[in-house]
């Protein structure tokens, strides 16, 4: 049996019974559509298979996602009451790719020193069907964690860090 990382076991998510992550890579059109979390437990097949799909695309690094980030997904797709997967633009970041983005426009890349993509605890994201304003909306109505707009750029980053705002 394989052992989740630190954070998978923290603050179980709210009391049902499947929960379910759809979401797209744009980047490598990668795809995952599964239930990730049964009978009180993450389904540690379907995480790892969610961590593959969401992994660096630069590097091909697959690091670990927050467990709380895809329960925040779920919450904000039921939020939303969106059935189309989400659209990934950014998922886990090595090291080596954030200096990369960083160094690329300088302090107005817009990409933090310390971002929590490089912790597996941040998503920048889109919805075919919801709007974007909508989608930053419902993000900020949960309460939990920080999110970003940024509408020239067409996404929304949420993270599982301190609550904030900004964009």
């Amino acid at each position: 049996m394989a052992v989740l990382p630190k954070f998978a076991m923290a603050d179980a998510p709210p009391a049902r019974e499947i929960k379910r992550l759809a979401l797209v890579n744009l980047h490598t059109g990668e795809a995952f559509s599964d239930v990730y979390w049964e009978r009180g437990q993450y389904v540690q097949d379907a995480v790892a298979a969610a961590d593959k799909v969401l992994r660096d695309f630069r590097t091909g690094e697959v690091s670990p996602i927050d467990r709380k980030l895809f329960d925040l997904l779920d919450d904000l797709a039921a939020k939303v009451e969106s059935r189309k997967p989400f659209q990934i633009i950014s998922g886990y970041r090595s090291p080596k790719t954030n200096a990369m983005l960083k160094s690329k426009n300088g302090s107005h890349s817009g990409v933090a020193t310390k971002s929590l993509h490089m912790e597996g605890k941040a998503m920048d994201i889109r919805m075919s069907d919801v709007q974007l304003a909508h989608l930053r909306a419902a993000a900020l109505d949960l309460g939990r964690g920080g999110v970003g707009y940024y509408p020239s750029d067409n996404f929304v980053h949420v993270d599982t860090g301190r609550v904030r705002r900004w964009g």
